[in-house]
């Protein structure tokens, strides 16, 4: 005879409190601080908070942000699918050794991989004096910008990739060789369908993080304004100096960039579940 199978539901004043507590503090630590920065950045009226977007130094920081970003995800989003790609499909010494490496900039703080930069190649680095002799420019300058975001955001495409393509397998990568497909091939048409989702993923979260990143780009950045200030270090130039109304005007920029992260965020989880659920 079957035992009838005890109900493992919790109880409804569980789940309220449960449900309330994730939402209070979502509310209070996510929700009011960002409708706080749009508040304050229309506090002076909408021509203030354009005139803030479209001075000089702002449109600056604003295509320097974009133009970092364009170089770092690029470059990541290749090194992860050539890191994942051999993690996953390939055995050999030191395996451990690359994902320990892969996983350092989450261990490492920002500001201190930005110093090791400025150890390496600034004027009195390891490599400066010969950067000096060559007129070649890295720290306070653009290359030692994206240089810093790169490392910092390295890890996220291929942190998206490698348990996918670890749970995939090998088996249908051999099935295009044995019918004489060549490498690239195989990857185009078999290996990249199946992680495009994963790797668009992690492109978004890279692309988030390379726009927001501050601390090791404010190490080697030298806050040139109008050269060298990202979004985020314009951001803080403007607070210091008072000017709250531009800041925040700023500050609701990346916000924006934000938010519409995580929507295509959102878009890539919901066709990626489709997906799962049409096969």
């Amino acid at each position: 005879m079957k035992t009838p199978s005890r109900s493992v539901q919790d109880p409804l004043w569980a789940q309220t409190l449960l449900i309330g507590a994730a939402v209070s503090f979502l509310g209070l630590f996510l929700l009011v601080p960002l409708a706080s920065i749009f508040v304050e950045a229309f506090r002076k009226g909408i021509a203030v908070y354009f005139s803030a977007l479209t001075e000089d130094n702002a449109r600056a920081a604003i295509v320097l942000t974009l133009t970092v970003a364009a170089i770092a995800v690029p470059f990541n989003a290749l090194f992860g699918v050539a890191a994942s790609w051999a993690i996953a499909k390939f055995q050999f010494k030191g395996k451990s050794l690359l994902l320990a490496l892969i996983d350092l900039p989450f261990a490492v703080s920002p500001v201190v991989s930005g110093l090791v930069y400025v150890l390496l190649f600034g004027a009195k680095g390891v490599f400066g004096p010969w950067l000096k002799a060559h007129d070649i420019h890295i720290i306070f300058a653009v290359p030692g910008m994206v240089l810093a975001t790169i490392f910092v955001t390295f890890p996220f495409v291929a942190r998206e990739l490698i348990p996918l393509m670890q749970a995939q397998g090998s088996d249908e990568e051999y099935a295009a060789l044995s019918l004489g497909a060549s490498g690239w091939q195989t990857f185009r048409r078999v290996t990249l369908p199946n992680i495009k989702w994963a790797l668009f993923y992690g492109i978004i979260l890279c692309n988030a993080r390379a726009m927001g990143e501050f601390g090791a780009v404010s190490v080697v950045s030298g806050h040139i304004r109008g050269e060298t200030n990202t979004l985020p270090l314009h951001v803080e130039v403007l607070y210091n100096e008072y000017n709250f109304a531009a800041a925040f005007a700023c500050a609701s920029m990346l916000s924006l960039l934000g938010l519409l992260t995580l929507c295509l965020k959102t878009l890539i989880e919901w066709r990626a579940g489709l997906r799962r659920h049409n096969h």
